[in-house]
């Protein structure tokens, strides 16, 4: 392996086709961030248009806005722009509520229409909180419904014909694995299964293919790759010919097909509207609406190749000069089969976070021992990477992170 030095990382710079988007983001100065995977960084038109919003639609035009603005299509519209996105066509994405409730709605959707089964199938590479949410659902079935976990490399050869419909993560949260989803999609459909799809990190990280893939649900968040903010609505895709199929177990009065004539008796909204439940929150909407417009012009494949290159870059940086320190890379090797972060191993993996984090390079830690850098192609240049590198570097050699204040516990990881 050839060695990466500065001048490789500024030559790559100077080539990069998106290094204009960095402008768009109001970066801190001084600040190498790269924690996008868990937050993204606030696109510098969001600001103005949540004013808007919240000053004169709410504040002047008040309930009329519903009406006036389009408060009430906004997370139809905000769809529509995700989908592009994720390889999906018009009217099959819907915004609104969290990836939990979006998942619970789906898990309840995809049961009804494969009762005969009871295996509901995911793998340990899953983000936790989406097994809690199927053992909630699995807990108030019937007794017969299993939730079965099996290992990431594992998942085809568990796709039989007692699974009623897998429950994966594309993108593994700690190692960054890439699951093949249409080979799994296949293989589940093949069997009688059916498939849902957590694009957490995909969705703006790389090039996502629901329809090509045949998926039949998914969900993510925006708040991570595609900057919407902390707390920003998810989204939701059905396959076109299921939505009319699909039975949501929440059933609100946003999805009834006539919300305003109050009746007393659910009646499903054609399509993916249906799967609305209550008011969705409209400033969040609003800024989630204007975090996008940065994606309007972004061909994803380009992004995808800027994102392997940051990624490979950091990994052969880190073996360079951090291999001696007990530092290991984890994941695939094949940058192919990876998603837009990286995660390292050492044994002291939190205070070694906590000391990054204090000479301003932010990313995360994740149990046991995990360090965690994610490069969002729209705002991370190979400069940052060397930076960072270069800093992890420093506070490996000279022990900085053997500090009270570094090795003591915070409640947010």
């Amino acid at each position: 392996m050839k060695p990466v030095n500065r001048s490789d990382c500024e030559a790559l710079d100077r080539a990069d086709p998106l290094a204009a988007k960095r402008g768009s983001f109001a970066i801190p100065e001084g600040l190498i961030y790269l924690d996008g995977n868990s937050l993204g960084v606030l696109p510098r038109n969001v600001p103005a248009r949540v004013a808007e919003v919240a000053e004169h639609q709410w504040g002047e035009t008040l309930i009329k806005s519903w009406n006036e603005h389009g408060w009430f299509q906004l997370p139809s519209r905000v769809g529509d722009r995700i989908a592009r996105l994720v390889g999906a066509p018009h009217g099959s994405v819907i915004a609104g509520d969290t990836i939990s409730v979006n998942l619970f709605k789906l898990l309840g959707a995809a049961a009804k229409l494969n009762p005969a089964r009871r295996v509901i199938l995911s793998d340990s590479g899953n983000f936790p909180s989406d097994l809690y949410v199927a053992q909630g659902f699995r807990d108030l079935m019937d007794d017969s419904y299993v939730l079965k976990v099996v290992a990431p490399e594992e998942v085809m050869d568990a796709i039989d014909e007692s699974v009623a419909f897998t429950m994966i993560t594309e993108v593994d949260y700690r190692t960054a694995r890439l699951h093949d989803m249409k080979a799994v999609t296949a293989r589940a459909h093949a069997k009688g299964a059916l498939t849902i799809w957590d694009l957490a990190h995909s969705a703006g990280a790389t090039p996502v293919q629901l329809a090509a893939a045949n998926a039949d649900f998914a969900l993510g968040c925006t708040y991570k790759y595609l900057n919407g903010g902390p707390g920003a609505p998810a989204f939701l895709y059905v396959k076109p010919e299921l939505q009319n199929k699909v039975q949501p177990p929440l059933s609100g009065w946003w999805g009834h097909v006539a919300p305003f004539a109050f009746d007393l008796e659910y009646k499903p909204a054609p399509g993916i509207i249906r799967n609305q439940c209550g008011t969705q929150p409209i400033l969040s909407l609003a800024a989630l609406d204007a975090a996008l417009d940065v994606w309007d012009d972004v061909d994803m494949t380009v992004l995808r190749t800027k994102s392997l290159a940051l990624c490979k870059t950091y990994i052969d940086l880190v073996e360079q000069r951090c291999a001696a320190h007990g530092v290991k890379v984890a994941g695939p090797r094949d940058m192919n089969e990876r998603g837009s972060h990286v995660s390292i191993h050492h044994p002291q993996g939190y205070a070694v976070m906590q000391a990054m984090i204090a000479a301003n390079v932010v990313g995360d830690f994740r149990a046991p021992d995990m360090m965690r850098f994610g490069f969002t192609p729209l705002y991370t240049s190979f400069a940052d990477v060397w930076h960072a590198v270069d800093i992890l570097a420093r506070i490996l050699d000279k022990r900085e992170w053997d500090q009270p204040q570094f090795l003591a516990k915070k409640a947010v990881t």
